[in-house]
């Protein structure tokens, strides 16, 4: 595939001079976080990491999304973890927007560079690190995996995506086409992380309304989003954070390619909160 440019947020501070209007919004359905927001006041510090700073762009909220979290990570030269993790059962998925890293699972060392992916199962430890001498950036997506008996745990996974062919959606002419770097009917995964692409001109044709919760940030381009009842313009390196049901659509107005990293959770029923008695029994 064509080289492709990832867009990461640099952190800083807006001047003063600048006007407090903008595209930031938080509603019942859906929340839109500009990249103008990735400034430097609103990092947090982890655990067990040196060198390193994230930008938490979605948490799991009563009421709203509720299945996963998502970080931009920021690891300068030198820094990473041997401890990320520090809750037990919770799977990951790591996909590298700038600079790169390195993976350790499972007694291998792994070298991820730009569009490199990594799925780390729950119960398997890793380590991240930058041995470069440029800053890491790389999207951290956190779920905490649901198990099912008689259902093995995945497989760790490590590719880029130059090495997945995308897709086409059917009855598209490839103008809108999913990267996957999960089998879709490998039902031990419990979420899917994927690239979407639309070509100038795509659309997605009807609002999509659904169980899935979803996180969308914008890897490459601009459209025109529709997220429940309003149009919202986004571009690189916005987030979209959607809860289950939020009507979506949208249309990519050009001149290039509109991408996105897209979160969504699958394969499982739904769960009932725990025990349910059941009256005379």
């Amino acid at each position: 595939m064509s080289k492709t440019s990832y867009y990461a947020p640099k952190g800083g501070l807006p001047p003063q001079s600048q006007l407090l209007t903008d595209r930031a919004m938080f509603t019942d359905a859906y929340a839109v976080i500009p990249k103008g927001t990735f400034s430097d006041i609103v990092t947090s510090y982890l655990p067990f990491w040196e060198k390193a700073r994230f930008w938490v762009i979605a948490r799991p909220m009563s009421g709203f999304a509720e299945t996963f979290s998502q970080y931009i990570a920021e690891v300068q030269p030198g820094g990473g973890s041997d401890r990320p993790e520090t809750e037990p059962d919770v799977e990951a998925v790591l996909f590298v927007v700038e600079g790169q890293i390195t993976v350790t699972v499972d007694g291998a060392t792994h070298e991820l560079e730009e569009g490199g992916y990594a799925f780390l199962p729950p119960d398997k430890p890793y380590a991240v690190h930058n041995t470069s001498d440029a800053v890491a950036r790389f999207h951290w997506v956190r779920k905490r995996f649901q198990r099912v008996e008689g259902l093995e745990l995945p497989d760790v996974l490590i590719t880029n995506e130059k090495d997945v062919a995308p897709t086409p959606m059917p009855d598209t002419d490839g103008v809108w086409a999913t990267t996957r770097f999960v089998d879709p009917e490998d039902l031990r995964h419990d979420m899917h992380v994927t690239i979407v692409t639309f070509q100038p001109g795509g659309v997605i044709p009807f609002p999509e309304t659904h169980v899935m919760e979803h996180g969308l940030y914008v890897l490459e381009g601009k459209a025109v989003y529709r997220l429940n009842q309003d149009w919202v313009e986004v571009e690189a390196g916005d987030f979209m954070w959607l809860r289950a049901f939020c009507p979506q659509a949208c249309y990519a107005g050009g001149p290039g390619p509109f991408r996105y990293l897209l979160y969504k959770d699958v394969n499982r029923h739904m769960g009932f909160g725990g025990p349910t008695a059941i009256p005379g029994r």
